[in-house]
This record gives structure tokens, C-alpha cells and sequence, in this order.
């Protein structure tokens, strides 16, 4: 067998290699008519190599697939059970038995895909792997399609300026900010306060703040990282 060179390349230390970084988004959910429809995966995957890169943690792609609350009706998604059982776990064994892994971040840019922190403990079990679910971007970026991902967007290259003023015509577009999913709003009061702001203010381009929400949450899975580390 080759001896692999664990120690070169900008690593934090050889015992990295241990550790790997899984994006989960979603791929297939409306953004308004600004951003695309895997908006999600998109940022939760820059966010993830960018923290791989820094690193030289084990950058392992993104799940094809994402779930989402009941109550959510802006995409196409999978229940948290399936997702788990048929997408997440097998998909982790894989990394784990070709990669030596023995931790694995994943890096969340979906809100939807927050559930699965409820089967950590039995992802666990079944992989034998360590887990920490990093959600720093959902928790930062603010309402779905708003100022915060659209500045991310345009930040990455992948937001369409020239339909910024029919982003937030809500009779197309009801899900940006979710203003027109009332359900949502009904069922979560974080939901619906986040749609009366963007209802209220309108969404914008803060090209600081896509900046800033980024470096945040790369910061913030580097930090996950350190801690599987140490």
C-alpha cells in the first residue's frame, strides 16, 4: 500500500483527515424569481468546502435529498423518516467505510431539514460515526428568499439582478419571505413574523451582509471542527 502523507497541505493538524463535511439543502424548493431553486444546496455547499479548504477536513458533497415541516408547501421533499433511513444514513456509511471517517458535520442551508436533529442519536448509533448538525446559516440568514439568502445569492454569482423587482410580487412569487403561504404563517410564529417584515419592508440587496452571514457560518462549521478536534 502507498503511504499516504497525512501531515502536508494546509491542515489543522494530520487527525482532520478523521473528520468529514456534508452539505444538506434542498435542490428542489421555489426561491422567488431572483434565486434558483437549490439556492440551499448551493450555499450549504460553498459553506461546507470553503470550511473544508480551510481545514483539510474531508469534504464529502451534498444529500441529494431534504425534508421539510408539513406545513411548508414552496417544493418537492421527503419525509424526515425516509430521508434518514433511505438518503442520510447509507450515504454516510459509504463516506465512513471509504474514507476512515469517524465524525462527519452536516452542514445545514435548509430550515426544513432541521428535524433530522431528532434521529442524531440513532444516526449515530447506526454509522458509528460522530455527528454535529451545524444550521448557523438558517439561524442567521432570516426569512426564506429575503434580504439575507438574495444578498447571499448575489454574492455567489448565482442570483438573477435584472428580476429584483419581481421578487417580491407575492401573488407570484408567495413563497419569498413566505408571505403567501399561509399555512406556514398559521402553524409558526417565527415564520409569519419574518413574512410581515418582508410584507412591511420588501427584500434588497446588502451585499456587506451576504458577506458577512457567509464568513459567519464558515467561521461557525470550522469551530464544529475544532471541537471534533480536540
Amino acid at each position: 500500500m502507498v503511504e499516504l502523507r497525512y501531515s502536508s497541505g494546509k491542515i489543522l493538524s494530520p487527525g482532520v483527515h478523521r473528520i468529514g463535511i456534508m452539505a444538506i439543502g434542498s435542490h428542489l424548493e421555489n426561491h422567488g424569481a431572483a434565486l434558483p431553486i437549490d439556492t440551499d444546496s448551493k450555499i450549504a455547499s460553498y459553506l461546507a468546502f470553503q470550511a473544508s479548504i480551510r481545514t483539510g477536513a474531508k469534504f464529502l458533497g451534498i444529500l441529494y435529498a431534504a425534508t421539510e415541516y408539513d406545513y411548508v408547501n414552496h417544493g418537492i421533499h421527503l419525509p424526515a423518516d425516509i430521508l434518514v433511513e433511505k438518503e442520510l444514513v447509507p450515504t454516510l456509511k459509504n463516506a465512513r467505510n471509504n474514507l476512515n471517517l469517524e465524525a462527519v458535520v452536516l452542514v445545514n442551508g435548509h430550515g426544513g431539514n432541521v428535524p433530522i436533529k431528532d434521529y442524531l442519536d440513532g444516526i449515530e448509533e447506526e454509522t458509528g460515526l460522530k455527528l454535529i448538525f451545524n444550521n448557523k446559516i438558517v439561524e442567521i440568514e432570516g426569512p426564506h428568499a429575503g434580504t439575507g439568502e438574495l444578498s447571499m445569492g448575489v454574492i455567489l454569482g448565482m442570483a438573477d439582478e435584472s428580476r429584483l423587482s419581481e421578487h417580491c410580487q407575492f401573488d407570484t412569487y408567495p413563497e419569498v419571505g413566505m408571505v403567501g403561504l399561509h399555512k406556514a404563517r398559521h402553524q409558526n410564529k417565527g415564520i409569519d413574523e419574518g413574512a410581515s417584515v418582508v410584507q412591511e419592508q420588501g427584500v434588497c440587496v446588502d451585499r456587506k451582509l451576504g458577506e458577512s452571514l457567509l464568513e459567519n457560518a464558515i467561521c461557525d462549521i470550522i469551530h464544529d471542527i475544532k471541537i471534533l478536534l480536540s
